[in-house]
């Protein structure tokens, strides 16, 4: 029971009961120019309960800030102090921000801070690669955890030197996505497939003759009609993006050796095998024992000796006879049935695609 509990833990399966599985366009495909940008500064977050940072990088910060906001002339070897921490601010400019528009903010200490909880960000530019500013960040800071600490010990939950601000930045200067080109639009397919882009172009023709080719197998360009007035453009794509296509899956297989995870594509297929796996452990030990000389010696001294001790064990792999399986739901009740653990599930699709067995391409992660 607990090895079928580990398995299922393990082995993720995804499967839909038929070779592909129907998807709104605008849920597989992204339109060419309408992204985010990312955007960053250096900022002060201040209010902080002996948490914060000495570095001398944060006294010349703040003492900076106070010259050049206040006027103040304050040398950095006169700011002392652990309530202030000096942190680096991200947030995402969303493609049709508009100024005045909030967004989310993260905010991340640089220094040996030991939290940001209860802190407060003071006004930071945020500016994207152009080195523009873009948006303004500022506000208190919500961390998702808590830490508090003694003399002697301490205690903490989750990470407190990173946290965020909700709705804590306002966009001040727009940066709006150009996504139509010469009267064309293309998506950009997340899982590029031949099948899936020419499934895509197939629908969008069906609704708009002739208005659709595949560039490859990543890319459709769509023409747009020629009468389409500028307010109807929003109009035309929603409707190219609700049109259901089959988006067409491919046989893969994902193991992260790392957490123990196997995620199994509705695809795979294994060609008939036999498959014998066996565990050996050694087990090494390590004791203590003490040398004494023979009664009455008077040269003999007593002294303590290690000694080790290993013991191997190999455990029985009786050979199974592997079908070949037309499902993944076939997949799983064979391997589930030989009682594998994770572990053994990653052993044995690497040994099945070094034997030409494993119908499907294997990724590690």
């Amino acid at each position: 029971m607990h090895r079928l509990t580990a398995l299922l833990a393990g082995l993720v399966l995804v499967a839909a009961g038929a070779a592909a599985t129907a998807e709104r366009i605008k849920d597989i495909a992204d339109i060419q120019g309408v992204r985010s940008n990312p955007l960053q500064g250096m900022g002060l977050v201040v209010g902080l309960s002996g948490t914060g940072d000495g570095a001398a990088l944060t006294t010349r910060v703040l003492a900076n800030l106070l010259r050049r906001f206040e006027g103040l002339n304050v040398a950095p070897a006169d700011l002392v102090g652990d309530n202030v921490a000096v942190v680096m601010v991200r947030a995402e400019l969303p493609p049709f921000a508009r100024r005045g528009v909030k967004i989310d903010v993260e905010v991340s200490a640089i220094g040996d801070a030991e939290s940001l909880q209860g802190g407060t960000l003071l006004m930071t530019p945020l500016r994207g690669a152009d080195g523009e500013v873009y948006a303004v960040a500022q506000g208190p800071l919500i961390i998702g955890g808590f830490s508090a600490s003694g003399e002697r010990s301490a205690i903490s939950q989750n990470h407190t030197t990173v946290g965020r601000i909700p709705r804590g930045a306002d966009v001040e200067r727009e940066e709006l996505a150009t996504f139509v080109e010469d009267g064309t639009v293309t998506f950009n397919l997340k899982n590029p497939d031949f099948s899936t882009a020419e499934a895509v172009r197939t629908a969008v023709n069906a609704l708009f003759a002739d208005a659709a080719e595949t560039i490859d197998p990543g890319t459709v360009r769509v023409r747009m009609p020629m009468r389409l007035a500028r307010g109807q453009v929003a109009s035309f794509l929603d409707r190219i993006g609700q049109l259901i296509v089959d988006v067409d899956m491919p046989a893969l297989v994902i193991i992260n050796e790392r957490t123990g995870t196997v995620v199994v594509g509705e695809n795979v297929g294994i060609s008939t095998v036999a498959i014998s796996h066996g565990n050996l452990s050694i087990i090494t030990q390590e004791k203590e024992a003490f040398s004494q000389p023979l009664p009455f010696s008077r040269t003999g001294t007593t002294g303590r000796i290690r000694q080790t001790d290993i013991t191997a064990v190999e455990e029985e792999g009786p050979l199974h006879v592997v079908e070949r399986k037309v499902s993944v739901q076939e997949l799983a009740r064979a391997l589930n049935a030989m009682g594998l653990t994770p572990r053994d599930l990653i052993s044995i699709f690497q040994a099945l695609r070094q034997a030409g067995a494993l119908q499907a391409e294997l990724k590690v992660i």
